[in-house]
């Protein structure tokens, strides 16, 4: 039986970049959850009898929230429901199984790399038919929805045995629960040489995988140790538990601190990695070296031929605006399009359904192909895998011969945390109104090319999405970039990004952070970070 019932609307439903993340104790209001799900079932259209994927990063919430969902798919018409066994799917897995099964779209709860227990961090996205995040047009009709709402439909069919494998009936609603694992790991058979990374592995290579007792836990031991025949122990902390033991599940030089010092360490494995909570976003160290994300996009996509999948070539790479310009370069060589997209991996999703991208970054650790919709941490460590098998050479060698090739771009961010909101906006609003009197000015010895505030035109639907992030832009090819993020769930995130190019292979073993020193100076004389944050550094550098 469906019930009709009656609520009223919250204010604070507003999807960011990747869906509507608040604080557990937010999700826990009565009716808070369903008034989210019910808008965005309110803004779609024709999925009567349809299929929804449902399945989330097993953080604290996720079981009851799935519940709910199952029961209000049930209530608003939904024919079939696919969920993961255990409530767990991987942002990518989830993507895959959405276009594999042609479903209507699905529901992925999670807060990504945000921490999780009773008072950290919830959330729900829902992602479209192609397998990628809603639209932005989408997002702002459930928005507007939300503020509106009256009523939310549920079935009363109670709970659903979500780690039994196999069928259920919902009140009449078809409820599958799928191994979550079995079919992206057959994906990534298709698309990488499993028998010569497998070949690596016996020949004694050794490789660090951390899941952060995250959702890649179970994909990371089915795939690198059952399949490809990795050593007992190469995923660690790979049981996913709702508070990730008590850890930031960031895969950052921060967060994975523990990864890294092994990596620098005497007796480093070959090759160390990690992913974040939801499985989206990768870490990869090399025997004693870091490969930044913007670097491990550029490289990847210089050596992607190398496995079946892409062995074809690139129809063209795409990157967040904030992300280094390293694949630029790549694309220039290989004589493909590259396109500069607002950060949030939505922006890929019209270039890749055209045909006009193959692999897509984010400098925020979130790369990806055109196998699924959204960023993808496990693939890009299989790639990585796959590159090595094939070159014989370490992560080390393969980057110093990438940069003696293309030039070496020094990049960094650095995260000013939970600052307070009026601060942050009132930094940025400072800036935009001094950009026209920028260019042409010094600063410490550095003139100023240009200054803006990105907007992007999608080449393919037309649109125009505009304050993106401002840029400041020098002669030689350095820049600042300073951008508010949208997947905090208190205060605001100010990020800064400094960028500078360097041709020269005799310097390219600066330390990074020295390399930039006068550019991270000039940012803060430009924008006036410490007067407005109160801040004397960043919480996070990466």
């Amino acid at each position: 039986m469906t019930r009709t019932v009656e609520t009223k609307p919250f204010s604070d439903q507003k999807p960011g970049t990747s869906g509507l993340r608040k604080k557990v104790p937010v999700f826990q209001q009565e009716h808070y959850a369903e008034n989210f799900i019910q808008s965005v079932f309110d803004s779609l259209e024709g999925f009567q009898g349809q299929t929804l994927v449902i399945g989330g990063d097993g953080r604290y919430f996720n079981r009851e929230v799935i519940q709910t969902a199952i029961a209000m798919a049930a209530g608003n018409g939904f024919g079939r429901v696919i969920v993961g066994q255990g409530g767990i799917l991987s942002t990518p897995a989830a993507s895959h199984i959405i276009r594999k099964y042609k479903a209507f779209g699905g529901l992925i709860l999670s807060a990504s790399h945000n921490p999780g227990g009773p008072h950290e961090d919830f959330g729900i996205k829902y992602n479209a038919g192609n397998g990628g995040p809603a639209p932005e047009k989408l997002t702002d009709a459930i928005f507007e929805r939300s503020k509106t709402i009256s009523r939310f439909l549920i079935a009363d069919i109670g709970l659903v045995d979500l780690d039994r494998l196999g069928f259920v009936d919902a009140g009449g609603m078809e409820v599958e629960v799928v191994d979550p694992v079995a079919d992206y790991a057959e994906l990534m058979e298709t698309l990488f040489d499993f028998d010569a990374i497998r070949t690596m592995f016996k020949g004694g290579f050794r490789m660090a995988f951390d899941a952060m007792h995250a959702v890649t836990g179970p994909y990371a031991k089915e795939i690198l140790e059952k399949r490809l025949g990795a050593p007992a122990g190469t995923a660690r902390n790979f049981v996913p538990l709702p508070d990730f033991g008590g850890h930031h599940p960031d895969p950052n030089l921060v967060h994975a601190k523990a990864l890294y010092d092994e990596m620098m360490g005497d007796d480093a494995p070959d090759f160390g990695a990690a992913s974040d909570g939801d499985g989206d976003r990768n870490l990869v160290i090399g025997r004693s070296i870091f490969i930044t994300p913007s670097d491990s996009l550029a490289m990847l996509a210089a050596n992607a031929h190398l496995a079946p999948g892409y062995k074809a070539g690139l129809k063209g790479i795409a990157r967040s605006m904030p992300t280094s310009g390293a694949a630029d370069r790549v694309a220039e060589k290989l004589g493909i399009g590259m396109y500069e997209t607002p950060t949030g991996w939505k922006f890929f999703g019209n270039l890749l359904d055209a045909g006009m991208a193959t692999i897509c970054g984010e400098e925020s650790a979130g790369t990806g192909s055109d196998h699924v919709r959204e960023k993808d941490g496990l693939w890009a460590v299989l790639l990585w895998l796959n590159i090595l098998a094939m070159r014989g050479e370490s992560a080390r060698e393969i980057a110093t011969k990438h940069w003696a090739t293309y030039g070496r771009n020094y990049y960094s961010r650095h995260d000013y945390e939970e600052v307070e909101t009026e601060a942050a906006n009132r930094l940025m609003t400072e800036l935009r109104g001094r950009l026209a009197a920028l260019p042409g000015t010094a600063v410490r010895g550095m003139k100023i090319a240009a200054a803006d505030d990105f907007a992007y035109h999608d080449p393919v639907d037309g649109s125009v999405s505009k304050n993106q992030g401002i840029r400041v832009m020098f002669e030689g090819g350095s820049r600042a970039v300073f951008r508010l993020s949208g997947t905090g769930t208190s205060g605001a995130t100010l990020r800064l990004y400094v960028e500078r190019y360097e041709p020269d292979p005799a310097h390219h073993d600066l330390d990074t952070q020295e390399a930039l020193s006068e550019l991270i100076a000039a940012a803060d004389d430009i924008a006036g970070i410490r007067r407005h944050t109160g801040r004397e550094k960043p919480s996070v550098i990466t």
